[in-house]
């Protein structure tokens, strides 16, 4: 017998959109009519998976099982039919007959069910004649009518815009969607477990803020009524942790989202997922160690190996990280030795002005090194590569190195040219940290609004004695594009940050 081999959007090609929205409509219609409204079941006794009747075939053949998910393919060869159910685990195949299934319920597939429909299915686990792992259907059941087409079967989703605004239809069109956000569940709960088994603590601190500190960055500003005052979504979550420090709780951490009102490209959404830990009696080189063992069972778990391939390189995460002081990487890949003049502002412009990079009126002699590392060396960084001991003028809440106090004990990660990391012995004397955030409100009022704020219940934290302390903070949203492959930050947020439609 021919087999008819039903369109992904339900009919037949040349209809137009109104009609097919129509159809649908009508065909939800006729059931209700008819007593069968798919939206008044209310649950479905769903035993098995798609990927369970795969993997457990030898156990369940010729086993009643109960499948249930979404049609996403339909092959009518008259009075049997071939079916394609997908769910949160892959795909089944499923054959039903009119006579096993009853003429009504396959009348009502006929007749009333489209591609895209949620669906359940009772029947036995079998191999076709071709040997593939299918159920044989004894019952079908409508769960849900969709009324609106799925994307063409050939072509799919592509234009990422849309992609991006109905996630929903991306996940259900592009199974490799699906797997890139199960990975950054798995990259999420390794960090988690990562921390536990250290004996970190998971905290939570306030999103809502009548400050916006921790990092140089523009805040969102939003207003609350009862109090009659501005506040902030939080650009940070290390004040408030360190504070926990200070009152003996010794290892926290947070996984929460950050909000910064600032530019969107690849690397950059305006709201993002960060985890900051910090740990009492250690310094930066410990949370180096800390940071690369972390990465590197993330990517063991979430990929299976440390050797991936990044947009067509290839990454060696295994361990120990390449680490480099900043003057060393700088004099690498330009041949200058900033601490042969170290703290020299003068000489640090004339370098600049030998480069071509401009400056600001304000900048020091460690703005300026800070400067040359990302503009000429940040691009070089493929490898994962720890970059340690930053100037202080580019770093305000670091302790100082105490043998080059124009230093701080600070670094950052990198890999495939971008910052992964960036972490601190945090500076713990409240006399110092006072005079850096001075300096950082001088910058303020020339006009700089990502400098720092002076917080004032922080400084008096401080006061009351905080431990020697090492910090760091991540991107967990760039982890996870570098362990998924993925270009484009928005292609690891479920709902990225899109301006409306007109």
């Amino acid at each position: 017998m021919s087999e008819k081999i039903i369109e992904e959007n339900g009919a037949q090609p040349e209809q137009d959109v109104s009609e097919l929205l129509q159809i649908r409509r009508d065909k939800l219609s006729a059931l209700q009519k008819a007593g069968r409204d798919p939206f008044a079941i209310t649950t479905c006794p769903r035993d098995m998976t798609a990927k369970e009747i795969h993997e457990r075939f030898d156990e369940l053949e010729n086993s009643d099982v109960c499948i249930a998910g979404r049609m996403m393919s339909w092959r009518d060869m008259g009075k049997a039919s071939f079916i394609d159910i997908h769910d949160r685990s892959g795909r089944v195949q499923v054959y039903l007959k009119i006579d096993q299934v009853g003429e009504d319920s396959y009348n009502d597939m006929k007749n009333c069910w489209d591609v895209g429909d949620i669906v359940s299915v009772k029947g036995y686990v079998f191999k076709t004649r071709r040997g593939e792992i299918s159920v044989h259907a004894k019952e079908i059941k409508l769960l849900a009518k969709s009324l609106l087409p799925m994307p063409e079967k050939f072509h799919g989703l592509k234009d990422t815009d849309l992609r991006y605004r109905q996630r929903y239809i991306d996940l259900i069109v592009n199974p490799e969607v699906k797997d890139t956000f199960i990975k950054r569940s798995e990259i999420m709960r390794t960090i988690r477990n990562f921390l536990d088994e250290k004996s970190y603590v998971e905290v939570e601190t306030p999103v809502l803020s009548t400050l916006a500190g921790g990092a140089a960055a523009r805040p969102f500003v939003t207003h609350h009524n009862t109090l009659d005052m501005d506040m902030y979504l939080r650009i940070a979550t290390e004040l408030h942790l360190k504070r926990l420090i200070v009152g003996g709780m010794e290892r926290v951490y947070e996984i929460g989202r950050i909000f910064r009102n600032e530019g969107m490209d690849v690397k950059h959404n305006p709201e993002f997922t960060t985890i900051e830990m910090y740990e009492a009696y250690t310094d930066y080189r410990g949370m180096m160690d800390r940071t690369e063992n972390m990465v590197h069972e993330c990517a063991m778990k979430a990929c299976g190996t440390d050797q991936i391939t990044y947009q067509g390189e290839a990454i060696d995460l295994s361990l120990p990280f390449k680490r480099l002081t900043m003057n060393d990487a700088i004099k690498e890949y330009t041949g200058i030795d900033f601490l042969s003049f170290k703290g020299d502002t003068e000489k640090a412009l004339e370098v600049a002005k030998s480069l071509h990079l401009e400056t600001k009126s304000t900048d020091k002699w460690g703005d300026i090194m800070s400067l040359v590392f990302e503009e000429k060396v940040e691009d070089n960084l493929v490898q994962p590569t720890f970059i340690y001991d930053y100037p202080v003028e580019v770093s305000p809440l670091t302790k100082r190195k105490q043998d080059c106090p124009e230093l701080v004990e600070r670094f950052e990660l990198f890999c495939t040219r971008c910052e992964l990391a960036n972490a601190y012995s945090e500076l713990n004397d409240p006399i110092d940290q006072r005079g850096r955030f001075m300096h950082q409100m001088e910058l303020r009022a020339a006009g700089d609004e990502e400098a720092n704020v002076i917080d004032e219940d922080f400084l008096t934290a401080l006061e009351y004695g905080m431990p020697p302390t090492g910090g760091m903070g991540m991107g967990i949203d760039r982890l996870v594009m570098l362990l998924t492959d993925s270009a484009s930050i928005r292609d690891v947020l479920l709902f990225p940050t899109m301006k409306p439609r007109d």
